[in-house]
Parts: C-alpha cells; sequence; structure tokens
C-alpha cells in the first residue's frame, strides 16, 4: 500500500500524536522532578541520553514524516521498527523490574516502551510495502547501536551515571559490560531477521 493512503496517512499522525504526547511528558517529568535538582542542562542531556528517548523521537518524526505525505524507504522503516522494538523487548525483558512507575510516570512509561513500539511495528507490518529488504543492509543498521553505545558513554561521562544499569562500566567491570554489548547487539541481529523474514512473507 502506497505511503500516502489515508489510512496509512492516518496510522501515522496517531503514531506521532501518541509518541510527541509521551515524549513532552517525560521530559516535564524528569525536570521537574528529582533528576532535575542537577540543572536544565543536566536534566535534558540526561533526557536525550536513553535510547528509548531516541528511538521514539526517531519513530515521531518518520511518522511526522508520513503523515503529512512523505514516504519512507523500506530499509528506514524497518530500522525504526528494530530500534523502537529493541527499546521495547529490552525494557520488558531487563528493566521493567528495576522501578514500580505511578500515577501520570506510569502512562507515560507505557506509551513509549508499549504502545508506540506496538503502534509503529503493527503499522509497519499491515500498511507499509514490503518486498524490498535486504539482510545484509544490517551492517549499515548496526551502526546505530553502535553510534548509540559511543553516545551514552560519553554522557556517562558527562553526568557521572549510566543512562542504563548495563552500560555502567565502572560498576560491573568491562567483562560484564561487554557481555551486555554483545546481548543487545545479538538482540538486534534476530530483530532484524524477524523483519527482513517478515518483509518477504508480507511480499507474498
Amino acid at each position: 500500500m502506497p505511503a500516502d493512503r489515508p489510512l496509512v496517512r492516518g496510522w501515522a499522525a496517531l503514531t506521532a500524536l501518541v509518541t510527541a504526547v509521551a515524549l513532552l511528558l517525560q521530559y516535564l517529568l524528569l525536570v521537574n522532578g528529582p533528576g532535575g535538582s542537577a540543572g536544565i542542562g543536566a536534566a535534558t542531556l540526561r533526557f536525550f541520553g536513553y535510547f528509548t528517548i531516541l528511538s521514539n523521537l526517531a519513530v515521531c518524526l518518520g511518522c511526522l514524516r508520513l503523515a503529512l505525505g512523505g514516504r519512507l524507504g523500506v530499509t528506514p522503516a524497518a530500522a525504526l521498527g528494530l530500534c523502537i522494538g529493541v527499546t521495547g523487548l529490552v525494557y520488558l525483558l531487563a528493566l521493567q523490574g528495576l522501578w514500580r512507575p505511578t500515577g501520570l510516570q506510569w502512562w507515560v512509561d507505557v506509551g513509549l516502551h508499549y504502545a508506540v513500539p506496538v503502534l509503529y511495528l503493527g503499522g509497519w507490518l499491515l500498511l507499509l510495502p514490503h518486498g524490498g529488504l535486504r539482510w545484509r543492509a544490517l551492517g549499515a543498521v548496526l551502526l546505530v547501536p553502535a553510534a548509540y553505545l559511543g553516545w551514552a558513554m560519553a554522557v556517562t561521562g558527562l553526568l557521572g551515571q549510566a543512562p542504563y544499569p548495563f552500560l555502567e562500566l565502572q560498576r560491573i567491570g568491562a567483562a560484564t559490560f561487554a557481555v551486555n554489548v554483545l546481548r543487545v547487539a545479538g538482540v538486534f541481529v534476530l530483530g532484524w531477521t524477524l523483519l527482513w523474514g517478515l518483509d518477504r512473507w508480507r511480499r507474498r
């Protein structure tokens, strides 16, 4: 289905709206909560240090482009699906048990980690064009988590705290840190393979 069809544009607009609201609320909760005690600059840096925020922001911008009648290439659309899917999966498997959000934070948490991944991946699978995804594009796609790792380490150095517990190099040690990085890389590889298989299935 072409990306300029009304159904696609409606889905993209809804996804962009949900994502934008969740991102805005998360930022306001962060800067007005304990995380904002170090100042607006440090809070903003911390905000953009999370892969969750960056992947949701990318989905928001990609869906906004679709909602306005633009197009996404097959590989960029799948790469967005991979990043937001990994966001939800890693949170579900490794992070959700580390805290118990309540009130508005709970709604924001559900939006960023569950609603947006489901909305985007569902739309990607059912509404966007398929058939041109190449597995070998994984090499280029893996530059995204590699770049994020560098960014996360830079944020850690500036703030003295890693965005995620499994990236706390000083606390967990180099060996565990390396294993954690390889595990996440494996999730990206498996996720891309799954999306590639779904793309081939949808083509048929």
